[in-house]
């Protein structure tokens, strides 16, 4: 419990219990938002009175293989972690925990997760969690040190869990989970920008090749959140035009990704901080509101 990796940043561990060691250990934040996305897509694919037990056993499972790829994330990342402010503080880097620990652990959670997930859901659905952790702590993690693609790749395993959702209640995957799938990845792109581009000092200081660096006028960030902010907008419809929800999810999509492509086109125009913190917040603010909106006004089949 004592180890911990090289730091070059002045970071002193705070006192935290044992529960917050482990809840940062598997980014509780970020799983809170895997099964927030994960019952979206179930409940909007489900037909007919929902199906609670097979809900529970879907989060459930989820939670699992999400844990078990943060903890491996944060394995594998540990000395890089060690030398940014904000993660320096995190249970490995900070010598909480000690790396076979966390292999164990993560290991352990993630098999369990994939196995629950074939067992008492079905296999579409263990499959798709297997890509989202074989993506995410395989192929993701350690790209983001070798290419500043790391962003579009990540956004793959990032937007898997509403179609985990939708193909455990339908038991496939069909044209409107992709939408849904789609919907997430091209959220997720503007999203990470902005945050490469405020902290993008202390990724260049821990070696994370993130598209600011390689473009320090911004030219190239801001355009690429544009982009993606603006081929969101089209994408954000497919829900109404497949007959998942009504008008008013229409009208909700509308103003939400009308007001997310201006906030990214700000940040492409000012190349700011401040552009970037307000593009930041605006997306953490879309997100839950598009699904709340969904979820409001689905049409029940």
């Amino acid at each position: 419990m004592k180890a911990s990796a090289p730091s070059l940043t002045h970071c002193v561990p705070a006192d935290k219990s044992w529960l917050a060691v482990y809840a940062e250990l598997f980014k509780a934040r970020l799983t809170l938002l895997v099964l927030l996305t994960t019952l979206v897509g179930f409940y909007v694919g489900f037909r007919g009175p929902l199906d609670y037990l097979v809900l529970l056993h879907t989060l459930l499972g989820t939670a699992l293989v999400a844990s078990g790829g943060s903890a491996l994330n944060q394995l594998f990342e540990r000395e890089y972690d060690a030398r940014m402010r904000r993660t320096c503080h995190r249970p490995l880097p900070s010598g909480r925990l000690q790396p076979r620990t966390v292999l164990a652990i993560g290991v352990a959670l993630a098999g369990l997760g994939l196995i629950y997930l074939a067992q008492a859901v079905n296999l579409a659905t263990s499959l798709l969690g297997a890509i989202t952790f074989v993506t995410y702590v395989f192929v993701y993690t350690p790209l983001k040190r070798l290419t500043w693609l790391n962003t579009a790749v990540g956004a793959i395993p990032g937007a898997l869990p509403p179609l985990i959702g939708w193909t455990a209640a339908r038991g496939e995957i069909t044209l409107e989970g992709l939408a849904l799938f789609a919907i997430q990845a091209l959220w997720q792109v503007p999203h990470f920008l902005a945050i490469a581009w405020i902290y993008r000092d202390e990724y260049a200081k821990a070696g994370f090749r993130m598209l600011p660096l390689v473009d320090p006028k911004g030219r190239r960030t801001g355009r690429q959140a544009l982009l993606h902010a603006l081929a969101l907008l089209p994408v954000s419809l497919c829900p109404f035009f497949f007959h998942l929800t009504g008008p008013v999810y229409l009208a909700g999509a509308l103003v939400l990704g009308l007001a997310f492509a201006w906030f990214a086109a700000q940040f492409a125009r000012r190349l700011t901080i401040s552009g970037a913190r307000q593009l930041f917040y605006a997306s953490i603010l879309y997100l839950p509101l598009l699904l709340a909106v969904m979820v409001l006004d689905k049409i029940k089949l």
